[in-house]
């Protein structure tokens, strides 16, 4: 995490440290999401097949296996490049571990000054810029395993350099001309200034494409005043420089009448008509300042827009896909950090005579809590890897390593607790701080529950342009095919290490399912498919088509291990074979709910029962006591 990998000898001389409408939209809108430019361009292998068909996530909706980005676990960091990261993380550990104080982080809520201090000399506020523009210029492999290291121990820090850079100046970074690039990226990279992401607002959440702030173009066509207000914007009390999407008026040119298109600027506090709100107290991520942004008649310059007039949120959508892998890699060394703390505790706590690491309980736990870990650390870096080579379509593997990871982390953290007992629920221990930290993780860049949807719609549109390709007969004669049991790709057994061929097949099958579900989905209900009556189902497939990833990331994995033969080789054999046991079970059950006549009776009794809630503004049930 130093800003050139010359400076290194003289840092560590020097340092004392060293010594001590909404996301998804609809089914229409799901059809404007187009390929996020990388922020560093890497040629392609020469197997990666153009567009969609690169993406195994996205290929799995038609029922297709396409393995040539997931076998064998791609390598992609140059001799160079693995030198330069070996020279980051020791000195970057060691500062997270003799420098920087989570808990008086969050005791302030805010980072700490001498912390600041140091993550700026370390270089950490560009870790993606370019060199020549004063950052370090990494690839995402490089990116996702310093921002492993910053998740072990500090996520209110980890939070507070994400949304300067994975979101906050990455419009710049991705859509940024060559002037707003030199302009900004310089200060923006060195922590002289801070950038903040500004979507959400108090009427849209999630429903990115409702926005209320105005932008109007001035009669000389040379600004934009913009009016509106936005909220939990992270950075928003200390930023300097804001990506702020905002609607304006337009005349189509097919009906001569106004409408509205979204557009996204650059904006920085110093044009004026910025302010902010009170630092918002929260729940966890204290060291992270959160405020609402009020925006007053501020005039931003043309040459300030980000893209060009439309679009604003494909400029949003995109900035969150390309920001999103890194969370994954963050919550793996979340994850480590917890399970660490169970196990010391669970080899020393001596209960009934014995070690408690003795009792089936609580190695049911921590093996548990290791698989996680393990799916979560393997699709991160499947992620980053695929990014790193040039692969356009990655957008549904980042939404599902969120997804996971999120939920696997809060999982790890609450079983670590359980382990150590009330000692897991002392501040002192720092578990409880931890699990603050973790909650929002399921809430903001997508909340888990939208990024589901996005991951069947995005699928399934994609699957549904296959099927209207493929006509009356091709689809009649692929579904026939799937019902004996022949999949129309690959199969998985013949790119695994041979002691891995059952959990491959298992992983075949489960695609084939999946692919005859979306089918059935698709040919019952047509475009309706998107509706909220269907949400029921639609949530079950994307829960699928989670297991089925995390699937592929962890057989690819552990067959590299097996094939050289690591020391941990039989240790991930055995994690690689209960995941995938336990996830095509799951798949199965999922694929069957959504499909299932007595599942969507039961789908049915819960919506009539919400109903009821709703209507009652409450439990609507008589008190045991009767009064």
């Amino acid at each position: 995490m130093f800003r050139s990998v010359r400076y290194l000898p003289s840092l560590i001389q020097k340092s004392t440290w060293t010594n001590s409408r909404n996301v998804i939209g609809s089914c229409s809108q799901v059809k404007r999401w187009e390929a996020v430019p990388q922020v560093q361009k890497r040629e392609a292998s020469s197997n990666v097949e153009p567009a969609e068909r690169n993406s195994f996530a996205m290929n799995i909706f038609r029922g297709d296996i396409k393995p040539s980005t997931i076998f064998p676990f791609p390598e992609v960091l140059n001799e160079e490049q693995e030198e330069m990261l070996q020279m980051l993380v020791d000195p970057c550990a060691k500062f997270f571990e003799d420098v920087n104080d989570p808990a008086a982080n969050d005791a302030l809520e805010q980072v700490e000054e001498k912390s600041l201090e140091g993550l700026k000399e370390m270089g950490a506020f560009g870790l993606q810029v370019a060199q020549d523009l004063g950052g370090l210029g990494l690839s995402n492999t490089q990116y996702a395993r310093l921002v492993e290291i910053v998740g072990s121990h500090d996520l209110g820090v980890g939070i507070a350099l994400g949304a300067h850079q994975s979101i906050g100046f990455k419009g710049i970074l991705l859509y940024g001309t060559p002037e707003q690039k030199q302009k900004y990226l310089p200060d923006l990279a060195t922590g002289k200034k801070f950038a903040a992401f500004c979507l959400t607002e108090p009427s849209c959440g999630s429903d990115a494409a409702g926005i209320k702030t105005r932008a109007i173009l001035s009669p000389d066509g040379k600004h934009y005043t913009l009016n509106g207000g936005k909220i939990w914007i992270s950075n928003g009390g200390i930023a300097d420089v804001f990506t702020v999407f905002a609607k304006t008026p337009i005349v189509d040119e097919k009906t001569g009448k106004e409408k509205d298109t979204s557009v996204a600027f650059i904006v920085e506090r110093d044009f004026g008509g910025i302010s902010h709100g009170a630092p918002e107290k929260k729940m966890g991520i204290k060291a992270s300042n959160t405020a609402a942004l009020f925006i007053d008649e501020c005039k931003v310059p043309v040459e300030n827009m980000l893209g060009g007039v439309g679009d604003g949120f494909k400029v949003a959508m995109n900035i969150l896909n390309n920001g999103r892998f890194g969370m994954a890699a963050a919550l793996s060394g979340t994850m480590k950090y917890c399970i660490n703390k169970a196990v010391e505790h669970a080899g020393q706590r001596v209960q009934f005579r014995t070690e408690i690491s003795n009792f089936g309980a609580i190695q049911e736990k921590i093996s548990r809590m290791i698989m996680k870990h393990y799916v979560t650390e393997s699709m991160a870096y499947l992620v980053s890897a695929n990014m790193d080579q040039g692969i356009k379509e990655f957008q549904i593997e980042a939404a599902i390593s969120k997804v996971y990871a999120s939920e696997a982390a809060w999982f790890c953290a609450d079983e670590a607790i359980q382990v150590l007992g009330g000692m897991g629920y002392m501040k002192e221990c720092g578990l409880e701080r931890v699990m603050r930290d973790l909650r929002i993780f399921r809430i903001f860049e997508g909340t888990n529950d939208i990024l589901r949807l996005f991951i069947v719609l995005t699928g399934m549109e994609y699957a549904g342009r296959g099927l209207k390709a493929a006509g009356k007969m091709g689809v009649a004669a692929d579904m026939m095919k799937r019902r004996l049991g022949f999949s129309s790709g690959e199969s998985l057994s013949t790119q695994v290490h041979g002691s891995l061929k059952d959990p491959a097949d298992q992983a075949s099958k489960s695609i084939n399912e999946f692919g005859s579900t979306v089918t059935n989905l698709l040919i019952k209900h047509g475009k309706n498919v998107k509706n909220p009556e269907h949400q029921f189902a639609l949530n079950r497939v994307a829960d699928a088509a989670i297991d089925i990833y995390g699937m592929v990331a962890v057989l690819s994995r552990a067959s590299r291990s097996l094939e050289r033969n690591h020391s941990s080789a039989q240790h991930e054999l055995e994690l690689t074979k209960v995941f995938c046991d336990e996830a095509c079970e799951r798949v199965a059950v999922n694929l069957r709910d959504a499909t299932d006549s007595k599942a969507i009776q039961k789908y049915n009794s819960l919506a009539r029962i919400s109903k009821d809630v709703v209507t009652n503004n409450g439990p609507l049930q008589q008190h045991p006591l009767g009064f």
